[in-house]
């Protein structure tokens, strides 16, 4: 049986467990549909029999009971929304019962028996998008607040939830679309050779155009690492106590700690919030040469943690580090030392054995250096305050930030069109061929925000969603 499409889903009433399933204090049951009322009103049975439910107002809650086959089973809070004053714009019905899987399980059997339709994944914020309750980036942030795990990340969706960015991606795309039509006009009255729009303005425009989506692509780099997590990897020569810096920072057990060189022969991932700030910490292989097949791997991976993360640490042992293992560290390391989009953070740990300050203390501090004591847990929060303050550099305070892979893929794409315009008004290309470019433009701007789109972009976007959002 085929899945409904976009175009015949809206006919039919659905439920859904809106909750998570197991047992907990209250679920929440949802029905969404022009037969809504009707199918609850065979089911509901309201503590007040003076109560009609031709008369049931919207947004207000009823108490009563669920029977099935004249039992009780069940004693609920139903909550009616009348269309268009609902999440989906349709006529819902929100069906608080306890929390036992059997109720929810019966609950849901009984409405599916009466009429309705299980919902498809993320099948009530697309009805709320064809509905036009909200644009397709509003309706993505639905997703991502529901997997935020930090403020930030939280902070991120509501922002898009609430229409920030889709305001913008609407300013940009009606300055592009008046010209469009200026161009549009000229191909109407392409024998007379007239212009209607002003190439001055249109260049100007252009510029103004690509400063806009510049930043707003600039800006992937902060949302993305603020939605998946700040990668941080771990790095160091065998011994210098990685694990136990991991440890220390997550505050239990997570790796194996031994003085064994080379204990640690694969990444060790785990996340941790501080300040608001969800960062994907990465426990590597100690990186030195090795004749063991299986360590040398875990020390390829290393590197390619490396390349990954947003900030590196580089853990030094400060009985043993010295001038000329620093300038070492510092030529193998000087490429992500100087990359904008890495932060580079030298650790100095087991300063607990230390009888006084090394004699080269100097030449470690040429580099932004931390100095803790992992084993102790000295001096911990200071790094972890060095963390989220690399982290604020990345901030873009109010402005709107991009944390989707699809609007980046887009704003890309609307960039490379702006470009071919203007290339195409260097070349005194005809204005057809120019046209073409600015509908393209025009096409992945409103690609962002669902003014073009396709069942099978729809598919694609709500078929991650859970059932019962």
């Amino acid at each position: 049986m085929n899945k409904p499409g976009p175009d015949t889903m809206n006919n039919d009433t659905i439920c859904a467990l809106s909750t998570p399933s197991g047992t907990g204090a209250i679920a929440v049951v949802r029905i969404s549909g022009k037969e809504s009322l009707a199918i609850a009103r065979g089911l509901f049975h309201p503590a007040n029999k003076q109560l009609s439910f031709e008369t049931m107002e919207s947004h207000r809650q009823y108490y009563g009971e669920i029977r099935d086959d004249g039992k009780v089973l069940d004693e609920v809070l139903l909550c009616y929304f009348k269309a268009p004053h609902s999440y989906t714009g349709e006529d819902s019905v929100e069906i608080s019962c306890h929390g036992s899987e059997y109720v929810q399980r019966r609950l849901v059997e009984l409405l599916l028996a009466n009429g309705c339709r299980l919902a498809e994944p993320g099948e009530y914020t697309m009805r709320a998008f064809l509905n036009g309750k909200m644009d397709l980036s509003q309706a993505e942030a639905v997703a991502d607040l529901i997997a935020s795990e930090s403020k930030t990340a939280h902070r991120l969706a509501i922002n898009q939830m609430r229409g920030g960015f889709s305001k913008k991606i609407a300013e940009l795309r009606a300055q592009l679309l008046d010209f469009v039509s200026l161009i549009e006009l000229e191909l109407d009255f392409s024998e007379e050779d007239v212009e209607f729009a002003d190439r001055t303005k249109l260049y100007q425009l252009l510029t103004e155009l690509k400063q806009e989506l510049a930043g707003l692509i600039n800006s992937f780099r902060y949302g993305n690492v603020i939605k998946q997590g700040i990668p941080v990897a771990i790095i160091g020569k065998p011994n210098v106590g990685k694990s136990t810096l991991l440890n220390a920072l997550l505050n239990e057990e997570k790796a194996i700690v031994s003085d064994i060189p080379g204990t640690t022969r694969d990444s060790i991932e785990d996340t941790i919030v501080i300040e608001g700030y969800r960062f994907r910490f990465v426990d590597t292989a100690g990186l030195r040469r090795s004749e063991d097949h299986i360590e040398s791997l875990g020390i390829e991976r290393t590197y390619e943690k490396i390349r990954q993360a947003a900030i590196i640490l580089y853990i030094c042992d400060m009985g043993s580090a010295d001038p000329e293992s620093l300038e070492d560290v510092l030529n193998e390391f000087r490429n992500y030392i100087q990359d904008k989009d890495k932060h580079f953070i030298l650790v100095g740990n087991k300063i607990d054995l230390l009888a006084e300050a090394p004699a080269h203390l100097q030449e470690i501090l040429e580099l932004e250096t931390v100095f803790v004591s992992a084993k102790r847990k000295e001096n911990i929060h200071l790094l972890a305050e060095t963390l989220v303050s690399k982290v604020k550099e990345y901030s873009l305070s109010d402005q709107v930030v991009v944390s989707s892979s699809r609007h980046f893929e887009a704003l890309n794409k609307a960039f490379e069109a702006i470009e071919q315009v203007e290339e195409g008004f260097k070349q005194d290309l005809p204005t057809d061929l120019i046209a073409t470019d600015l509908r393209q433009a025009l096409h992945h701007l409103g690609s962002i925000t669902g003014e073009v789109t396709t069942d099978e972009i729809l598919g694609n976007i709500f078929g991650k969603f859970c059932i019962g959002k």
